[in-house]
C-alpha cells in the first residue's frame, strides 16, 4: 500500500499554523505534508525514559516509510528527543530536515521585548 505523504510534521507546531512561505517551501520540495503530533516530554525523564518514547515514534514512522520511500521527517522538539530520533532514522535511512527562521527582536518603550520569527529555508540534519 503506498501512502502519499511525503514531508511528516513532527513538530510542536502543525502545518496548518506555518507561515504561508514555509508551507510553500515544504510542498515545492516535499510534496504533501502530514502532521504528526510532538509528544510531551517530561523534564523528569530520564535517558531511559526518552529511548522508550524515540522507539515508540521510530516504529510508527518506519512504518509510515516502508509505505513511502519518499518520506522526509521535519523534525523540531525538545532536544534529547531530537536527537537520537534523528540518529535512529539516518541509521534506517529516512532523511530529516529542520526549519531554519531569522529572529527578529523588536525592543518596545516600555521593556517589552516581543520576538517574531521568519521562515527562511528547510535544512537537512548532519548525519553522524
Amino acid at each position: 500500500m503506498i501512502v502519499w505523504l511525503v514531508l511528516l510534521n513532527l513538530s510542536n507546531h502543525p502545518c496548518s499554523s506555518w507561515p504561508e512561505t514555509q508551507r510553500q517551501s515544504a510542498t515545492e520540495q516535499f510534496g504533501d505534508i502530514e502532521d504528526m503530533p510532538f509528544p510531551q516530554i517530561p523534564p523528569e525523564a530520564d535517558a531511559d525514559d526518552v529511548r522508550q518514547i524515540v522507539e515508540g515514534y521510530e516504529g510508527q514512522i518506519r512504518k509510515l516509510a516502508a509505505d513511502d520511500p519518499s518520506l522526509t521527517v521535519h523534525l523540531m522538539g525538545e532536544l534529547t528527543f531530537t536527537h537520537l530520533l534523528v540518529n535512529r532514522l539516518h541509521t534506517a535511512g529516512i532523511p530529516c530536515v529542520a526549519s531554519t527562521s531569522e529572529r527578529i527582536v523588536l525592543q518596545e518603550a516600555n521593556g517589552k521585548k516581543t520576538s517574531q520569527f521568519k521562515f527562511v529555508r528547510f535544512r537537512g540534519y548532519a548525519k553522524t
